[in-house]
């Protein structure tokens, strides 16, 4: 999916995001505004896991949003 569709879909996403990865706060998923590496990194710090388990876990979620 392009990263622009994502981000201007972010808004309706952050619930489902909030939902999957209870960890992250309110503030940074706003931060992450969509971006798919910035929301990587912070799902991996806050789950401590590898960078490319956190960036699959990343791209499953954008690619199945619905």
């Amino acid at each position: 999916m392009n990263e622009d569709t994502i981000e201007g879909q972010w808004k309706q996403l952050k619930g489902k995001a909030k939902t999957l990865w209870g960890k992250l706060t309110d503030d940074e998923l706003t931060q992450a505004e969509g971006n798919v590496d910035r929301l990587a990194g912070l799902v991996q710090e806050r789950y401590g896991i590898s960078h490319d388990q956190a960036r699959k876990q990343v791209n499953d979620f954008m690619n199945n949003k619905r």
